[in-house]
């Protein structure tokens, strides 16, 4: 299993980026994904998950109506779009793959990408 997000970057507050996973050893329409990140200093934060096609997705709170998750089964991608960026969103950025037997554990992890909000 391999899972390689880009896209990350330096963006000004108020500012858009798209985050990509490129997904592989797995049969990725399968599988349930998530974005899940993690600012400087603090611990993991769930931000998003979509189902096996893309027809169910969640959010937190914290990203609600700024952030979009999708993927493209054909491509075995899975994107974020991340709309009126904050400060806050500064963090390590991991798409991550859900256990088939598990709900809601992870068991495969990309190695992140960086995104930095600021002016």
């Amino acid at each position: 299993v391999q899972l390689v997000e880009s896209g990350g970057g330096l963006v000004q507050p108020g500012g858009s980026l798209r985050l990509s996973c490129a997904a592989s050893g797995f049969t990725f329409n399968n599988y349930w994904m998530y974005w899940v990140r993690q600012a400087p200093g603090k611990g993991l934060e769930w931000v998003s998950s979509i189902n096996y096609s893309g027809g169910s997705t969640l959010y937190a709170d914290s990203v609600k109506g700024r952030f979009t998750i999708s993927r493209d089964n054909v491509k075995n991608t899975l994107y974020l779009q991340m709309n009126s960026l904050k400060s806050e969103d500064t963090a390590v950025y991991f798409c991550a793959k859900e256990h088939v037997n598990v709900p809601n554990c992870l068991d495969a992890w990309g190695q992140g990408t960086l995104v930095t909000i600021s002016s």
